[in-house]
């Protein structure tokens, strides 16, 4: 399952942030998923508790944000949403569309943060 490898270098890379920014803790990662990306978004769910487990990740939560196959359809020059991504065709003219625009996406998008000291004045109200 490749998909922990991948889990622990996200968490890797969030960890490597919250160094640069100090007192910060993670309540929330999104993340990007093409469907052509090759990672099956439920077992990088399970394999994110995973890797999280004893970082200053745990408890955190993966929010996927899956992104369908974008092509460019060079006889239509226009920009078609794929209904499967296994035929790169367009679905108007049915021409190939070898060119994506997306699909191939695994990327962080952005991290929610819980600054310490707010989360200390919340736990002493």
């Amino acid at each position: 399952m490749h998909e922990l490898s991948i889990a622990v270098s996200i968490v890797e890379m969030v960890e490597e942030e919250l160094a640069r920014r100090g007192n910060a803790q993670v309540s929330a990662v999104h993340l990007r998923l093409g469907a052509l990306s090759g990672v099956v978004g439920e077992a990088l769910l399970f394999s994110y508790e995973v890797a999280c487990a004893g970082t200053p990740l745990q408890g955190s939560k993966l929010v996927i944000l899956d992104l369908p196959v974008i092509v460019h359809c060079a006889k239509c020059d226009v920009r078609r949403t794929l209904d499967s991504p296994h035929w790169l065709v367009c679905p108007v003219c049915e021409t190939p569309a070898p060119q994506l625009v997306q699909g191939k996406e695994l990327e962080i998008a952005a991290l929610e943060l819980i600054e310490q000291e707010d989360s200390e004045l919340e736990m002493h109200t």
